[in-house]
């Protein structure tokens, strides 16, 4: 039985399209080819963490970050923020069957509420939560088993994890999930999310329903 599935957002349930590489160029104009391959290696990861790692400066890394946050802001603004064909769909029915449904992402609270804003979804998930509230991010479990205590689960075994890159998926195994499934929608390949443990490569979330009835 699947209680809970904790969907990852940009690349998994919400169209990245390279969002998250341009709000980087735009909070950081000179970064070097290898600090754009950082960014792209970290996808699903803290954004603060990723840059705190890159500059090794703490007050250089809350700048970045802000200016990233605000970057990211004016593109979903833009209009450039859009789901994941299917993914309103699948979210709606696993809640009409009984199954609750949490988001995570590796953005501020802000970003998030500004995404989820944005495409209507305030009061899609039975829970939401932030690197910064679980307490670290991805690839660490935190934010799943912040999910799994938020809406007091008895096992986490009942849980499947939903996300786009390797990041995702370890923090799904290191959590305990039954379910960890890879989407081909982001950042990560079918290779790159196999070699990282996934139990499952799916083209995208539309296949997860019957990954779900299949157990």
């Amino acid at each position: 039985m699947t209680a809970l599935v904790v969907f990852d957002m940009a690349g998994t349930t919400v169209l990245d399209d390279g969002l998250v590489e341009r709000a980087f160029l735009r909070a950081l104009p000179d970064a070097t080819p290898a600090m754009v391959q950082h960014v792209r290696d970290t996808m699903g990861q803290s954004k603060i963490v990723v840059f705190r790692e890159m500059l090794r400066d703490e007050t250089a890394a809350q700048r970045a970050n802000t200016a990233f946050e605000e970057s990211y802001a004016a593109l979903v603004a833009e209009g450039h923020c859009a789901p994941v064909p299917g993914a309103y769909e699948v979210i709606t029915g696993l809640r009409a069957n009984g199954v609750k449904v949490a988001f995570s992402t590796g953005f501020s609270r802000v970003t998030q509420h500004l995404i989820l804003s944005a495409l209507g979804w305030t009061d899609l998930a039975d829970f939401t939560t932030t690197p910064a509230e679980a307490g670290r991010g991805r690839p660490y479990p935190d934010m799943v088993l912040a999910a799994v205590l938020g809406l007091g689960l008895a096992d986490v075994r009942d849980v499947a994890v939903v996300g786009d890159t390797p990041s995702d998926v370890r923090s799904g195994l290191r959590s305990g999930a039954r379910v960890v499934a890879g989407v081909l929608t982001g950042a990560g390949s079918r290779t790159a999310l196999a070699d990282a443990g996934a139990t499952h490569v799916l083209d995208s979330i539309r296949d997860l329903p019957a990954v779900l009835e299949g157990l």
